[in-house]
């Protein structure tokens, strides 16, 4: 009998599942993946102060999570950050970078890192949460 488990954590088993199974998939349909995950962390001492993650596959690289603790920011780290992402992928053969915020979070930031909007979803009970999607053209 098939059960369903909540899990707070993925672990290594699990993303080897993931990478496999969306690597298949994409191959019977003639593409590519090449599904992997990514995480980079700003220290100052031994005190994680910043946290950028996500994934590249298929033709893009997504930000899924990035935050620098409160008294940190507007000291550059979260540009630090972006840019780590961009070197690690610099070599890579893929059409953009995307990600989303909310309109509370960092739309301007994004801007200024050179992502562009292509939509904003409205949130009918709480403007502060309408979600803006970017992307950014890889640089050739």
């Amino acid at each position: 009998m098939v059960q369903i488990e909540y899990l707070e954590k993925l672990n290594e088993e699990i993303d080897e599942i993931i990478n496999n199974e969306f690597n298949k998939y994409a191959e019977k349909n003639g593409l590519e993946c090449n599904y992997k995950n990514f995480n980079f962390i700003a220290k100052d001492n031994n005190k994680i102060i910043g946290i950028i993650n996500g994934h590249y596959y298929y033709d893009e690289v997504h930000i899924g999570d990035f935050i620098v603790l409160e008294e940190y920011r507007n000291q550059h780290i979260g540009t630090l950050l972006m840019k780590k992402v961009e070197e690690l992928f610099q070599n890579e053969d893929f059409d953009n970078y995307n990600l989303t915020t909310y309109e509370f979070q960092a739309p301007k930031f994004y801007e200024k890192m050179g992502y562009k909007l292509e939509y904003i979803r409205k949130n009918n009970k709480n403007s502060k949460l309408n979600k803006y999607f970017y992307s950014k053209p890889k640089r050739q």
